[in-house]
């Protein structure tokens, strides 16, 4: 197996909604084999039904272990057997198991390293919840699995990255999260990930009020004046630098969203409404802040029209792309950065014998 190519772990999502079918679309294209070796975590009943129902030609090789793994071709890890009930197109407690067994499973491999990256097709939260799942979503999950690091939930696509500040709360809980210490967390996360997984080297950042029109000086509001302006101005002290608050309508309508690196919103919607209308389905979801990889497709389970052969794969693929890219960087970026000194010296030896060599050699280089 060629070294250099990363095994993408893949879960399989809620079996009634279109996990098999962006999974197949996916890699039904041949050029998905020469950057990446896939393992879905799934079941193979499961994925011959679909297969089936989808009339779609494309074949995976069932192994017990990533290490089996073959190129050119699925794989596919069974992770569990028996009788499976299958209706297409609507929730069900037992398709929430079905998922949550191939995520653990799915989620101990990249621990160990028998994969490199996870990407996670869509789950049904309600019911998945379970004794052993009782989180908002996978955000929260990885990072009580993973037990380390603090998770940032990232949307992005080629012209806008969206992260926020508080993720899966309900409306009325958010004012009381934009505290001081939250924002200073996640801007410093938003920040590093930016230097280290998207290899940004001087990163800008946008921070968005809370309130309508940035809280128009205390009339709407005091998180702007109180929390967020004092943050912004602490980090950008810091050598961090961070703009704003701006009012995120202005912000997005005006198209200033475009002379930063990343944005950072204080909630659920105000982030990923304006995100997926300028987006489309070139977008994906990644977490941040955890010392693995993880993206997914920035949608759901689409049971409204599961089964019928016409959803896109192309944020699924986008995620995949994706999950290899920051790998890649963060491996290139660590490398750097774990003994710089050796490189510096090199460096500058480098460009010492440019100097000294000839205007004709110096033309031929």
């Amino acid at each position: 197996m060629d070294n250099n190519k990363i095994k993408v772990g893949i879960t399989h999502g809620d079996i009634n909604g279109i996990g098999y079918e962006i999974i197949y679309k996916t890699f039904s294209a041949p050029e998905m084999f020469d950057m990446c070796v896939p393992v879905v975590y799934g079941s193979a009943k499961v994925a011959t039904y679909h297969r089936k129902g989808l009339n779609m030609n494309v074949n995976y090789h069932v192994v017990s272990s990533p290490h089996e793994a073959k190129e050119d071709c699925l794989n596919l890890v069974n992770c569990f057997d028996g009788e499976v009930k299958i209706e297409i197109g609507h929730p069900g407690v037992e398709a929430g198991n079905l998922a949550l067994l191939a995520l653990e499973r799915a989620v101990e491999d990249l621990k160990e390293g028998k994969i490199d990256v996870l990407v996670t097709a869509p789950i049904c939260k309600s019911d998945i919840q379970s004794a052993d799942f009782n989180f908002p979503g996978h955000t929260e999950y990885l990072h009580h699995r993973v037990g380390e690091g603090e998770p940032l939930m990232i949307l992005c696509s080629q012209a806008l990255r969206v992260a926020l500040a508080t993720t899966h709360l309900p409306l009325k809980d958010v004012p009381a999260a934009i505290t001081k210490e939250n924002l200073s967390t996640k801007l410093r996360l938003l920040h590093e990930s930016l230097r280290r997984d998207f290899l940004k080297t001087h990163p800008r950042i946008a921070v968005l009020a809370l309130n309508p029109h940035a809280g128009d000086s205390g009339l709407l509001g005091e998180e702007e004046q109180e929390v967020i302006a004092p943050v912004i101005a602490e980090l950008s002290e810091a050598g961090i630098p961070c703009f704003g608050p701006y009012a995120a309508d202005g912000f997005f309508g005006s198209g200033n969203y475009m002379q930063f690196d990343a944005v950072l919103a204080m909630y659920h919607d105000q982030g990923l409404a304006p995100f997926k209308a300028l987006a489309g389905d070139d977008g994906f979801n990644f977490t941040a802040g955890l010392p693995v990889v993880r993206t997914s497709p920035d949608h759901g389970t689409a049971f409204d029209i599961a089964g019928q052969g016409i959803a896109s794969e192309n944020s699924f693929r986008q995620a995949v792309y994706a999950a290899i890219d920051i790998y890649r960087n963060r491996c290139a970026h660590d490398e750097a950065y774990q003994n710089p000194l050796p490189k510096l010296y090199r460096e500058r030896r480098e460009e010492s014998e440019r100097g000294h060599r000839s205007p004709v050699e110096k033309t031929q280089e």
